[in-house]
């Protein structure tokens, strides 16, 4: 499993760079064989290949340091790979989401008690603002004069979006069958939208050849990757901090490329280090579509490998089936003693209706996704209903509408007559 990387010794940045332009960042650290390179735009280890992330030198931060700062992600700043003037950048200011206790639907899934993360209310309703906002800090300090990324929808809609408050050109690449709002959440925010013809795995491919080509691109889940990975740290803060600064005793987290939940387990331990929480057991569960669920194959199977699929799921922001986080997703959900569970695309539109009907949340698929794996985790045991939970809602509804259209429609018909309604039984 990936540890917390805390150190106390530093490795110089790339030339060039402005004097704590990554924060209390020190360098980029090999998730597979601990070798250090430079801050820089990098995201793979000269060394064997594996995957780089952010090591820290963290300050002492307190609860009321965090508390005084500003509503949004950059209240964790002092934890994140950006500058300390962050907000003098013109930014989409994403965070800091509301925690709502889930009464209604713990009452109809039998759970004692139960929240919802609900992350569709960021700038363009998805929790890819989070990522976004880091990447785009990024991007400013290596002087990159194109913000792009491959999509399957949601990061497409942000990246546009930031790209245009920030005035820096944006190039978004999605598979050409993505649901229609989506492209259009895109298209309205810049007019470098490229559809490509195969799966989201194919676009994926593509804008590595392109970010091996072009100068001066910064691709936020290519060559920016480790510090686009670390917004998504904000969302366990948040939680934590929500909960009166305590760990949730388990939490669903939809997986796609698996970056969510790796970094919400990383968001928990480096508050346990920073002695902001109390170091507590807590279960990590991960929740895929079955039409493209190659962790949740894994972990039943008990492997390791992950085997790529070619998504065949109504939940295309989960449609990435060769995810590139997927075996720390099983080393995080095993080692809590949580699990990889996935559910049919009835199952994800029935957990759409569910949120919707119990909670008032209108959530995309990949919150129906996490909704349904919810229920199923509870119908099979694996899940402890005693035990106090916070599920993840990633994004909102109206940009998978299709999902949904042909399951739900008016009761009724009627005539503007009081006895026409009548007659519907609905009085």
């Amino acid at each position: 499993m990936s540890a917390v990387v805390i150190e106390k010794t530093s490795t110089p940045a790339t030339p060039g760079l402005r004097e704590g332009a990554f924060g209390n960042a020190t360098a980029l650290s090999c998730r597979e064989c601990g070798h250090r390179v430079e801050l820089g735009p990098h995201y793979a280890c000269p060394e064997c290949f594996g995957p780089l992330e952010i090591a820290y030198d963290f300050p002492q931060v307190t609860r009321e340091q965090i508390e005084a700062g500003p509503p949004n992600i950059w209240r964790y700043k002092a934890l994140l790979p950006v500058p300390t003037d962050i907000e003098q950048s013109p930014n989409t200011e994403p965070g800091f989401t509301r925690l709502l206790r889930a009464t209604n639907l713990a009452a109809e899934l039998g759970i004692d008690n139960l929240w919802v993360k609900d992350d569709s209310t960021n700038p363009t309703n998805s929790f890819k603002d989070r990522v976004v906002a880091c990447a785009l800090s990024a991007a400013r300090e290596f002087g990159s004069k194109v913000f792009a990324c491959p999509s399957t929808g949601n990061l497409a809609n942000a990246v546009a979006a930031a790209g245009a408050r920030a005035g820096i050109k944006t190039v978004v690449f999605i598979p050409s069958d993505l649901e229609q709002p989506k492209q259009v959440n895109s298209a309205v925010f810049t007019d470098s939208l490229v559809a490509v013809n195969g799966s989201y795995d194919d676009v994926n491919r593509l804008a590595s050849e392109i970010a091996g080509e072009e100068e001066g691109w910064a691709f936020v889940n290519v060559n920016v990757r480790p510090y686009y990975a670390e917004g998504s740290k904000t969302l366990g803060y948040e939680i934590a901090e929500q909960l009166g600064w305590r760990l949730p005793d388990q939490i669903v987290i939809p997986v796609a490329s698996g970056s969510q939940l790796t970094k919400v387990h990383k968001a928990f331990q480096e508050l346990i280090a920073l002695g902001l929480v109390e170091d507590r057991p807590y279960r990590v569960y991960g929740a895929q579509a079955e039409g493209c669920s190659p962790v949740s194959v894994a972990y039943k199977a008990g492997v390791d490998a992950i085997r790529p699929v070619k998504p065949d799921t109504i939940a295309k922001s989960l449609a990435i089936g060769n995810p590139a986080d997927g075996i720390y997703v099983l080393d995080i959900c095993r080692e809590t003693g949580g699990a990889v569970e996935d559910v049919t695309d009835d199952e994800v539109r029935a957990g759409i209706v569910l949120l919707a009907r119990t909670e008032g949340i209108f959530t995309e698929t990949a919150g129906g996704t996490t909704v349904a794996v919810l229920r199923k985790l509870v119908e099979t045991g694996q899940l402890d209903t005693s035990l106090e939970t916070v599920v993840i809602n990633t994004g909102h509804g109206l940009k998978t509408l299709d999902a949904v259209s042909g399951a739900v429609a008016p009761a009724a018909t009627i005539e503007p007559s009081y006895s026409a309604f009548a007659a519907t039984g609905l009085a």
